[in-house]
């Protein structure tokens, strides 16, 4: 399975939502920077998922990104427990039409994730010299 089919435009996602929801599944929806997608993302969407609801997961661009928007909604894509990926731009543009029933905003999450990354690498580096 190609899992970049699993990236829809926010209106599609709306409209996505909007069937999950008259099926009666309820829907989550988590959004943020992703940059550069870690196991510690991957750990967070699976303690968000639950089974039986959809998860919409909203790729919004950080103020200094690592990797291109669209390569950060492919990596997510392709985890089995994401549904649906939107690329969302600057937070939660667009998003508003998902109507999700739970709302998880990962912004502050993922900076210190990155912060945390960042200095694991130049810890790694002094210790090289």
């Amino acid at each position: 399975m190609d899992t970049r089919t699993k990236i829809v435009s926010a209106e599609a996602a709306a409209a996505l939502a909007r069937q999950f929801r008259d099926a009666g599944r309820q829907v989550t929806l988590v959004s943020g920077y992703f940059d550069p997608l870690l196991a510690a993302h991957a750990l967070r969407l699976s303690e968000v998922a639950r089974p039986g609801q959809a998860l919409f997961v909203a790729v919004e661009d950080p103020p200094c990104p690592v990797l291109a928007t669209r390569a950060r909604a492919e990596l997510v894509a392709g985890l089995s427990v994401v549904d649906y990926v939107v690329l969302a731009g600057q937070p939660a543009a667009g998003l508003e039409g998902i109507e999700a029933d739970r709302v998880f905003a990962e912004r502050d999450a993922d900076r210190r994730r990155t912060q945390e990354l960042m200095q694991h690498v130049h810890d790694r580096q002094r210790e090289t010299r």
